[in-house]
């Protein structure tokens, strides 16, 4: 009689990549595969979440996570996704917008010099001449790297924003998203710089991103419903909410990080690695008279506290109800301290803030779906000079738990980097004859 196999936990794109890969079962609490990763559709006027387009097409076209667009990524998995599911490409159109002056700068800031005016241009331009660069935190990071003027103007009121406040706390991450080259900012200061950055194009399928979570899901063994509740290290029995369990040999999970760590009842002395969490609110509405063709845009400054807000249909019409080009899909993002949820009464007066402000920015007219989701674990970030995360991911291993994606390995990638693990390490548990 066989032992216990190995399982996957988390059926997002990487659980569902893995169990693809290895043909083990992948554990999935909600009733659909993509996690954060996934698709749903609202009719105009309406409320109830569909899992998949209405024959009519008469319905907004959201993201459960916001803008979750495909970029970078290793050559064949980006073949594997399109042999999955066609996808269509895209070259980014981004800026920092500063709806004061209803100024918009190209992405990245420091290398678009030229459209602010003049004397900041000329101030922030010396200043990053002679950066020293460095810094222990991302706020002396930041202010190291693009000097007073740019950080005043934007750095710090974003990622004030953007962090909820933990960049003055935490370590310098992920500084290829707005990346400092004195060539290229000299060059935008009186010209036009060529685009820079993790995602100068995108790609996105052609039928929706639940499209591409469904046939990963369509080439692997999910169980749908299953929340697991707790890992017993002694019995290696995985326990689920609804009283069932599973033996297991080994575990892939997916789930993030420190949420393994406490399922498992594995405590370390040294202090967590914090998280932010992000209320994604899409709101379908009227197009403004002002609405720019941005795929998305960078904020600082706003009455109702967002950091970026995001244009689906500007990416492609399939995200309108039956492609009405006078209207706009749009995802709003607000970050919060770690699981710090606003209560519903907070949250819809958020929404009527948000609706209040794109309208006064001529963004949006009258708005036909509202519709917000909270994503608990939305961005991670180390405390400098942390030893968190490896010692969580090698006691976990040591007990034959590997954490792996995104969440799992506390770690920012995007759809294809997630799935390409997913594939690895699933190949790797389906080559042990005892996995």
């Amino acid at each position: 009689m066989a032992g216990p196999t190995s399982i996957i936990l988390g059926g997002g794109v990487t659980g569902l990549a893995a169990g693809m890969a290895s043909g083990l079962p992948v554990f999935e609490a909600a009733e659909t595969p993509g996690g954060i990763c996934a698709s749903y559709y609202v009719r105009p006027g309406d409320t109830r979440r569909l899992p998949a387009p209405p024959a009519d097409g008469n319905a907004y076209h959201f993201e459960i996570g916001g803008g979750h667009w495909i970029f970078g990524g290793d050559p064949a998995v980006v073949r594997l996704i399109d042999d999955l599911t066609p996808c269509k490409t895209s070259r980014r159109i981004s800026s920092v917008y500063f709806h004061e002056r209803e100024l918009y700068v190209p992405y990245p800031l420091q290398n678009n010099l030229r459209h602010l005016d003049a004397p900041t241009a000329r101030q922030a331009l010396a200043e990053m001449e002679h950066a020293p660069g460095g810094g222990t935190t991302m706020k002396d990071w930041l202010l190291a790297s693009f000097g007073p003027t740019l950080s005043a103007l934007f750095f710090e009121p974003f990622h004030q924003l953007y962090t909820a406040g933990l960049h003055e706390r935490i370590a310098p991450q992920d500084a290829y998203k707005s990346p400092v080259d004195l060539r290229l900012v000299r060059q935008g200061a009186t010209g036009t710089a060529p685009p820079v950055g993790y995602n100068v194009t995108f790609r996105y399928p052609e039928a929706g991103l639940d499209e591409l979570a469904r046939r990963l899901a369509a080439r692997a063994d999910v169980r749908y419903g299953k929340r697991v509740v707790r890992i017993d290290l002694g019995a290696r029995e995985a326990h689920f909410d609804d009283g069932t369990s599973v033996p297991y040999r080994r575990i892939l999970s997916t789930l993030p990080l420190h949420v393994t760590l406490a399922m498992a009842g594995v405590a370390l002395e040294t202090p967590a690695d914090p998280f932010t969490s992000v209320l994604v609110l899409n709101i379908g509405a009227v197009r403004g008279a002002k609405c720019p063709p941005d795929h998305w845009l960078y904020n600082c400054g706003t009455q109702s506290g967002f950091h970026r807000v995001g244009f689906y249909s500007n990416v492609d019409p399939i995200f309108l109800p039956r492609r009405r080009q006078d209207r706009v899909s749009i995802y709003v993002e607000r970050a919060f301290a770690g699981g710090s949820r606003p209560s519903a009464t907070e949250e819809a007066a958020y929404a009527r803030a948000v609706v209040a402000e794109l309208q006064a920015w001529q963004f949006i007219a009258e708005p036909e779906v509202i519709d917000p989701t909270w994503i608990d674990v939305a961005y991670t970030w180390s405390w400098p000079g942390s030893l968190w995360r490896a010692q969580a991911m090698a006691r976990l291993e040591a007990s034959d738990i590997y954490p792996v994606g995104r969440y799992g390995r506390w770690i920012f990638q995007g759809i294809a980097d997630s799935i390409r693990d997913g594939l690895f390490v699933g190949a790797a548990l389906r080559d042990h004859p005892h996995a």
